[in-house]
């Protein structure tokens, strides 16, 4: 399985990326927040890839960082979401944004994707939902009260957020619980990340 890509961009269009590496071009379907991100052609670059492999096909998956090469695999572990879905959703919302919309339970905001109807938003609200409920008590995780966290606060959706892009409940719970909980959660979820990337 490749892991990355990293040489010289060839060719770019809206979903597409083609990054020369010893001499052979890799042909990665992109999301339009990944195509963004890209240089100018002729530029050393690197994506983060998945590969997709069917019957009838091997599809090269690339993204601009590791949080949405996360929130991809986990949209497509859902029944219904396959690849070209996954890339759909995640050109019109960030990674952050996808995991703002499920811990507010805002099945409404996946509907701007194409191929996106409400049941489908629905169930990936409900099946993120339900990990990151599974993946807080598999850890035992009890949030402090001095992090001012409750099922209600801003604190708790940033926390779920972050549960969802990959953290565990004890990082995000630790980096939000230093920030202010009256902060909006999408400001919360954007420092807690600068926090954890800083450590990282």
């Amino acid at each position: 399985m490749l892991y990355s890509v990293k040489g010289e961009l060839i060719h770019l269009e809206p979903r597409v990326a083609v990054i020369s590496c010893g001499g052979v071009g890799f042909r990665c379907q992109i999301t339009m927040n990944t195509a963004r991100q890209m240089p100018a052609i002729g530029a050393q670059t690197m994506l983060y890839t998945i590969m997709n492999v069917r019957e009838d096909a091997i599809e090269l998956f690339g993204f601009a960082d590791q949080n949405e090469l996360q929130s991809f695999k986990q949209l497509t572990a859902i029944s219904g979401v396959g690849p070209k879905v996954g890339i759909s959703i995640l050109s019109e919302l960030s990674p952050e944004r996808v995991a703002m919309a499920v811990a507010t339970g805002d099945y409404k905001a996946l509907t701007k994707a194409a191929g996106v109807g409400p049941k489908l938003a629905q169930r990936i609200v409900l099946e993120l939902k339900d990990k990151v409920a599974a993946i807080t008590a598999a850890g035992g995780v009890d949030i402090p009260a001095a992090g001012a966290v409750s099922a209600s606060t801003n604190a708790a959706q940033a926390v779920d957020a972050l549960t969802v892009l990959g953290f565990t409940a004890g990082e995000a719970s630790a980096a939000v619980g230093k920030l202010d909980s009256a902060l909006p959660v999408e400001t919360l979820v954007r420092d807690a990340l600068k926090m954890l990337a800083r450590r990282g």
